[in-house]
This record gives C-alpha cells, structure tokens and sequence, in this order.
C-alpha cells in the first residue's frame, strides 16, 4: 500500500507501542495513512532513538516486544492505516549488549562475526582497537582502573571479554586513550562516534542477518516500506537498493535519507521511491526567502562576528578540520589504498603515499557533494568540479598526482585493489561533509539560521517561484512518491521557526539595526566579554525565531522553561561550533557565562526594556511568520510527494535542535483539538484543521495528488513574486493551490491571519483550463475561475493560503 501521508512516531521506553496503540484513532481522523516509526529494533537500554541497535533480528523490548508491536499493526489495521519502519543497515553499537561485537572483541579474526563490521584488520596488529580509556593506558594500569573477574575486563561503565589465559596484551582488542580514536581507529565508526560500527552490507551473510526481521515482517504484511538510515554510509548504495527491492517486492515502499546537493538528483536505477524529504525541506525554505536581504545580511554578519562572508569558506576550513581531528585513521587507510592502486599502475609507481594524502585532504575539503557513487556522467561531473576546485589550491607540483586520482575515482572498481580505494574515498567523503556542514559549519554561519538545517544549501540563499515550480515539476517526474518534510527528529530549528526567521529577510536592514542595539543593550550581561557578538547574534535570532506564541512575558515560569531550552540549544550550538568551547575539551567558564546571560536575559528579565524590545519584535513579525508556516504547510500537502508530519507539527513547532525536538507530545490535546476545533490561532488549531482538511481532500482525490500533472498558474499584478501558484490535475479533476510568499506587510486584522485586501490590489490569476466553478476546501465557499482573470481578492478571505477542488473540462484553454 503507497502511503498517501505518514505521520512519524518517535519509539522509545517513554512512548512505546502500546502508547501508540491508544492514538491510532486520533491518527486516523487527522487523515493519516501510514505511521512512520523509529527504528524498533532491540536498541542499548535506554536509547531515547533507536539507532544504537544491538540487536537487528528481534524487536525492541523495552518497546513493549512483538507481542505490543502486533496489538498496534492490528489497531492500525482496524482503522485501514499501515506502517513504514525506518531501519539502520549502516551501523549498530559497539559495546557489551551487542553480542556479535563481543564475539568478535572475543575471538578476533576467527569470529563468525569478523566480516559483519568494517574493520581494518591490517593494522594495530590484527587487534580491534577500542579508544574507551579516559587516559592512557599506562595511567590506567597504574591507576588500578582496569577490574578482572567472571571472564571480563570492566574498565567503569564499559565491560570487554577476557580471555583469563592471556593477558591483557594477547587478548583480540587493544583499549586505548579516547582522544587517539580519529587518528588510530582501525574500523570504520559512524561518523565520528565511537560507540556505533559500521556494518558490511556488500557481503550477502550480513546482509541476510541484518535483515531477517523486515523482511519476515514485510512477508507477514505487518509493514508496508522502510526508510533507509544514512545510505551513504554503505560501500554501495545502489546495489544495496537493488536488493532491498529484489527482497521486498516491486510494491514496498522504500525511501532513503539522502543530503541532495548541487543540483543531484536519485538515480533511477536505485530501484527505490525516493528520499525522505530533507530536499522538499530546503525548497520550501529557499521559497520563503527575499533575495534582497541576502547582501545586507551577509554583510552585516561579516562585520559582526569577524567570519568568512562566504559560506564556501566556512564549510572548506571545517572540512579540512574535521580530516584533521576526527578522521585521520580513516584517511590514512584512504591513502593505503590509494597506494596500492598507485603501485600497480605502471604509469604512477612514482606517486607516494604523502603526495597522495595532500591530493585527497584537498579534494575531500573540495567535495561538493556527499559522495559519489559509480554512476557515470553524474560522477564525471562531481569529479570535474572538485577537481577544478582542488587545483586551485593544492601544491603546484601534485598537480600530476592529483590526475591519477581523479582517473581512478571517474574509472571505478576494474579491479579488486580499486574498487576498495574509491569505496574508502566514498565512505570518507559523505561522513566529512556530514559532520563539517551539518555539525560544525552550519553552527558557525549565522547570517539567518533559517538557512542552515540538515540538508540544506546554505549558499542559495532564496529560490523564486519559477525555481520552485521547476524543482517540483522534476520531483513529479522523477521521484512523484518521495517524501516531503518539513520537520524531522534531526532539524535544527522547528518548521515554524525557520518560517518565522524568513521574516527577516524582507526586513534585512531593520532587523541588523535591532540585532546592533540589542548587543549594546546586553553589554551589562557579559562578563570579560563573554559570549561574544557572533554567539549573541545566532542566540538573538534564536529567541526571535523560537519564542513560543503563547509565552506571556510576565509569566515567570514560561520565561524560565524557555530559558532552559535557550541554554541547553546554545550549549550544543558552542560545542557543535568547535570554536569557544567543544565536546571533547568544553570550556566550561565560557559556556558558565553563555548560560548566565540567557538566564538573566529571559528567566531573570535583568534588562527589562531590552527583553520588551525583543517581545514587540516578535509581536511584530509573529502573524507574517505564522503565514509563512501555512504556506509551507499547504505545499508540503499538496505538491508531488508523500507529505510526512513529524509528530505534533499538526501544531506549532517552535521546537530546537534534538533533544528538544523530540519532546513528549501531547496526543490527548491533539485528539480533543481535532473534535472541537476553535480558539485564537496563536493555539495551534489552524494548523491542525488544515492538515485534516487537505489530507481529506488528499483521500477523496488521491490519483489527482499520485499521477495528476503539475501546472504552474500564471500570476499577474504588482504582487506576481509574492504568491505561488498552482494545479493539479488529471483528467477533469483538479486542484489549485495558490499560497503567499514574502508576508512581511501582507497582514491586515490584527486578531487574525488574513491577508489585506489592500495589498493584494489588481493582483490575479491566469489558470489555463476552461472556466469552472471550484470549491475551497477550508470553508466550502464556490470560487468561479475565469481563464482570462481570478483575482486574488476572491481567494484570499478569512485565510491567508486558498486550495481549491472540482471539476473543469479536460481540455486546455488556448
């Protein structure tokens, strides 16, 4: 069964099936098709995710168990929804509950389980290096921290197999100081994290292992797809699809978490429906966007924090960094088998191994993409631009080095020594791009932070309408059942806030005038000045951004939760930044005064006028942000694509990066808002109601939204750049959508969302099929559409987005 919308569940010993269980009506009326659940798999005790399995072949105890999970595929069956599991092929933990880690930390090479985990057995002597120690090892000896007894070695919290025989330098593990895993690591981790290894999927045995649990829940038809964690992470992702497929059947519905950059689309020859959505995500952003706040904002944050104006530069000097600090045994295996390449082509025996690492830290902080994949005229173009790039700024004379390279990577796997160069150099590009856009540059870029989310572009800044009706016009054809998000457990910033933020850049140059008094204002609560400007201005555009709707700011209580949430996503942010502070050495009198100046700003209101200054701005940007949010809503429901709700984003989502985007969600508030719906739109409800009407709409005319074409409408007026406009249509049946961009001015009532009549002036639009009278599924109200001439006017009434249906004649207006 195709998910015509998917709701996403986080599991966890918080919210198990059982919970679940209890909201499958309340997902049912919403007009859900499909939940879309966390990994279920038996996962660490406690994991709050899912994604450190220990177990991929039963389900998740602390879950509830099988015996839960098939009580809720029942419920949901009762009420005709399906399920979609998002499952981790790519790595589990690496610890003690893990029982294939163990055996293979037990009996080294000789473990059955030796090739489930990307382990590099040639070096550290055939031994498994585990970097757990707190110091090093002699300190740890010395220290008497290492304890023997019942056939383990317990060193704290971690625990290993020992064999009592031999000690503890013959045992098939080697324990090491924590800060030497990026630059002794012998087995491929993900990303940076030295608790998960990643898993062999290009061997058949793990695969089946791996997989034995949905693929006999596929078969029982307790599941309908799968969404497949970090792709890039596999040696080859394609074939890794291909199979899935093959396994699966040609009605599963698959998709895969894939960062699209540049330009790239899914090969088709993935065999798969698609991505899960962070794509849509950045589209619908770059849309809401002003192109004429991107030089002043640009500008001013140059000017303000003393950083790079040029994200380019930014992302190139975290790239390089993280190779540096986190990725070096990784490289350095890189480079051994680039070598060996090198050592049997007779035209490069002269290359040598540091030649070779200087060409590929260049090409690695070049990449403009994840990685590639063998696929032909996509790769020759990714290696074509990397290669101009690296060019520019490797040594002169490793420019001969730096041809072989690119000859190897554009030529593929014709034998066996490179097949395994371009893998290691594919499963190094995406985590290094992974961990210094997302993690590190991302934290440090903070012209408008509404551009920096997990997958986007941050250097396209804003898209018009034209860009956008292209991009979906792609998406229908080449991917028509993909998923679009607008919010994931991995966002950044809630959905709502990177649509409030928007605002900003219609505003550029009074929003910079605020942001320059609200730093001399705050002066009193730094101390040795601490935090500085270029922290204070992410963390103001935070609170503008985030500052919930119905947060009174005489409520001490309110002001304090917030304040919380505001230190607890600034400390994340500083150490994510690695430029103040860092996870691996915090400086904790920094981050002591980030998080006394949040306090004394919002919980302790230390400078009454400024946090009154702060509220009014938000007052005043809060109803155009809410229509952005609309906006957003009403595309992400209607374009090409399988909409996906992140849980709770029915409502207002001025949620933080994880944990705060994954808080409880309030199912028994949702369900009675659902039954009555009402009350002032700062409650939420205009979202929920909408998304119950377009998901009903999505019901009555699901062909219309799975094969129906996507025609752009034509939008004539002063205004034209502020609306996007659109049908849907097969046949006779169709649906238009029409929805405002750039909101900032548009608002009228101040007791409402509407749109003033005023600015909407002669503004209309030209459809291109016969006149016929439609119907607005927000209110019942019949439209009539004129080919000649709809004006917005008659759109745009009580709510600020308008999608209408009905029936028009199949035949196209001249």
């Amino acid at each position: 069964m195709t998910p015509r919308a998917t709701y996403r569940l986080q599991f966890h010993r918080g919210f198990t099936f059982a919970d679940a269980t209890h909201i499958v009506p309340y997902l049912a009326a919403l007009g859900i098709s499909h939940v879309y659940a966390s990994p279920i798999a038996a996962a660490r005790a406690g994991s709050t995710h899912g994604y450190d399995g220990i177990d991929p072949t039963r389900i998740n105890p602390e879950l509830g168990g099988e015996v839960a999970f098939r009580a809720m595929v029942a419920a949901l069956k009762e009420r005709g929804l399906g399920l979609i599991l998002d499952i981790v092929p790519n790595h589990m933990a690496a610890g003690w509950e893990n029982a294939w880690w163990v055996d293979v930390l037990r009996h080294g090479p000789a473990s059955r389980y030796a090739g489930f985990f990307d382990i590099d057995w040639q070096r550290e002597d055939g031994k498994v290096l585990l970097p757990v120690l707190g110091k090093p090892l002699t300190d740890v000896l010395e220290a008497g921290e290492l304890v023997r007894g019942d056939g383990t070695l317990r060193y704290h919290g971690h625990r290993f197999p020992l064999n009592e025989h031999a000690e503890l330098g013959r045992q098939h593990y080697r324990l090491a100081w924590w800060r030497s895993a990026g630059d002794r690591i012998n087995w491929r981790r993900f990303f940076e994290i030295n608790d998960l290894v990643c898993l062999r999927q290009e061997d058949e045995v793990v695969f089946d292992a791996t997989h034995a649990l949905i693929l006999r829940l596929h078969r029982e038809g307790a599941i309908d797809g799968v969404r497949i964690d970090h792709i890039d992470g596999l040696t080859d992702p394609a074939a890794y699809c291909r199979k899935l497929r093959q396994r699966l059947g040609p009605h599963a519905y698959i998709v895969v978490e894939k960062i699209l950059l540049g330009g790239e689309t899914l090969p088709p020859s993935w065999s798969c429906d698609g991505t899960s959505g962070y794509d849509f995500m950045d589209e619908v952003s770059a849309l809401q966007h002003d192109p004429a706040g991107e030089a002043p904002l640009t500008d001013a944050w140059a000017e303000l924090s003393g950083r790079p104006a040029d994200f380019a530069v930014e992302e190139q000097a975290a790239r390089r960094e993280m190779l540096d600090r986190s990725f070096g045994g990784q490289l350095e295996a890189c480079v051994d088998a680039f070598h060996m390449v090198a050592q049997d082509d007779r035209t490069s025996a002269d290359v040598t191994r540091p030649a070779l690492r200087r060409v590929l830290v260049e090409l690695l902080a070049h990449f403009p993409v994840y990685r590639i994949y063998g696929a032909g005229d996509a790769d020759v173009a990714v290696l074509k631009r990397a290669g101009a790039d690296a060019r520019a700024t490797i040594r002169r004379h490793d420019s001969w080095v730096l041809e072989h390279v690119l000859r190897w990577l554009g030529t593929g796997a014709d034998s066996d020594a490179r097949g395994r160069a371009v893998a290691r150099f594919q499963q190094l590009s995406a985590p290094i791009a992974a961990k210094a856009v997302e993690d590190t540059a991302f934290y440090r870029y903070g012209r408008l932070l509404s551009r920096n989310d997990v997958g986007f572009d941050a250097s396209r800044f804003a898209d018009l309408p034209a860009t956008f009706h292209a991009r979906m016009a792609r998406r229908l054809w080449m991917a028509p059942l993909s998923m679009l998000a607008t919010a994931t457990h991995d966002h950044k910033r809630g959905e709502d806030v990177r649509a409030r933020l928007a605002v900003l850049s219609e505003i550029a140059p009074e929003w910079i005038a605020h942001l320059r008094r609200w730093l001399v204002w705050s002066a009193p609560l730094r101390g040795e000045r601490m935090p500085v400007d270029a922290d204070l201005a992410m963390l103001f555009q935070t609170i503008v951004g985030a500052w919930p709707l119905d947060l009174d700011p005489a409520d001490d209580d309110g002001r304090a939760a917030f304040a919380e949430r505001l230190a607890a996503w600034q400390q994340k942010a500083l150490r994510e930044a690695k430029l103040r502070s860092d996870w691996i050495d915090p400086d904790e009198a920094y981050e002591e005064a980030a998080r006394t100046f949040v306090s004394r700003l919002i919980a302790g209101r230390a400078i009454p006028d400024l946090l009154e200054g702060i509220v009014a701005f938000v007052e005043r940007i809060a109803r155009a942000g809410a229509i952005n949010s609309l906006a957003q809503l009403v595309l992400k429901l209607t374009a090409p694509g399988v909409p996906d709700i992140y849980q709770g984003t029915e409502f207002w989502d001025f949620s933080l990066v994880d944990p705060d985007n994954r808080r409880p969600v309030d199912f028994a508030r949702a369900a009675a808002s659902l039954r009555a719906p009402g009350g002032d739109w700062r409650a939420g409800a205009v979202k929920q109601r909408m998304v119950a009407a377009l998901l009903a709409l999505r019901s009555r005319m699901p062909e219309v939204f799975t094969r129906g074409a996507y025609e752009p409408i034509e939008v004539q007026g002063a205004q034209a750049e502020q609306f996007v406009a659109f049908a849907r249509r097969l046949g006779s049946e169709v649906v238009v959508v029409a929805v405002p961009r750039l909101a900032y001015g548009m608002v009228g009532d101040l007791a409402s969302l509407a749109i003033s009549p005023e600015v909407l002036g002669g503004a209309c639009l030209r459809p291109s099929f016969q006149p016929a009278t439609l119907v607005d599924i927000l209110d019942s109200r019949e439209v009539r559409f004129d080919a000649a001439r709809v004006p917005l006017t008659s759109l745009f009434g009580r709510r600020p987005v308008a999608v209408l249906f009905g029936s028009v004649s199949a035949q196209t207006q001249d």
